[in-house]
């Protein structure tokens, strides 16, 4: 019996007294850092960094490469909170616990979501270290965020999904991209709920579906920062190609060496598209 639903807004009212007796600064773009790519966040001008265990009712990691911080301070002039790490479906979290963290961000003033992953490579041509903007996603893992009551406080009941990643995001990302040479594909990511691995034959059937990439995240917190308005640009790292394309064998380990070598790279996409963005006063959406 699925246990009973349990109120989110407080939580998340909780969580923020908690931060602003810390950080008084009003984020305008947030972040979800994912396996190695945290490393971005320690780069921010003006950092303060709270531990996860420091802020009630916070989900907290216990994954390889999710240092379990968010973070604040400055990128190309901008107020920034992100996520050094993030919780998963497989851990045993729930679906509102997942997504508590983009929430909370959003609550305390962000509009427009980063949201970053390492995926496994699917489509013909993607190799390890390539950086992948997300135009759509399959969610996979069979659960949502928005099951339960709706709290109208966060979002209407029935949000609309048909341009979940915003075009217009995608386009500032592409051309930074372009400006500083580095390549980026764009395809589709399938979500599922993990912890395995996925089969050779698994994979062939995502493939068929549309995946492009496939990773254990990002998914629920994408339809939770939709629900609550915010703009969203996904950028996948493919770490590793998917079961049965190359015959090795896949680790956690070989996921987090990738993105760590690509980080560099990830580094100046996001923090040029935030520069462009503010630009074009695209943060506030």
């Amino acid at each position: 019996m699925n246990a009973p639903y349990a109120p989110q807004i407080p939580r998340l009212d909780a969580a923020c007294r908690a931060v602003r007796d810390r950080v008084d600064v009003v984020p305008e773009v947030a972040l979800v850092l994912g396996s190695g790519l945290g490393a971005f966040a320690d780069s921010f001008e003006r950092k303060v960094a709270i531990d996860y265990a420091e802020i009630p009712t916070m989900p907290r990691s216990n994954v390889e490469g999710h240092a379990g911080k968010l973070v604040f301070g400055d990128v190309a002039g901008i107020h920034a909170v992100a996520m050094q790490g993030r919780v998963h479906l497989y851990e045993g979290h729930s679906p509102n616990d997942v997504v508590f963290g983009v929430r909370l961000m959003l609550r305390l003033g962000a509009s427009t979501l980063f949201i970053t992953n390492a995926a496994g490579g699917v489509a013909d041509g993607l190799a390890p270290g390539d950086l992948m903007l997300i135009k759509d996603h399959l969610n996979l893992t069979g659960q949502s965020c928005l099951t339960g009551p709706n709290e109208s406080e966060l979002g209407v009941r029935f949000p609309d999904m048909s341009v979940a990643y915003d075009p217009s995001l995608r386009r500032i990302a592409g051309e930074a991209a372009t400006d500083l040479g580095i390549e980026l594909r764009h395809g589709t990511y399938a979500g599922l709920l993990g912890p395995a691995y996925e089969t050779p034959s698994e994979v062939r059937m995502l493939g068929r579906l549309g995946a492009d990439a496939i990773g254990m995240s990002t998914v629920l917190e994408v339809l939770a920062a939709r629900h609550m308005g915010a703009r969203v640009l996904g950028i996948s790292c493919i770490t590793n190609l998917a079961a049965g394309i190359t015959g090795e064998k896949l680790s956690h380990h070989e996921v987090t060496e990738t993105a760590t070598r690509s980080r560099l790279r990830f580094s100046e996409l996001l923090s040029a598209t935030i520069a462009t963005m503010a630009k074009e006063g695209r943060l506030a959406g």
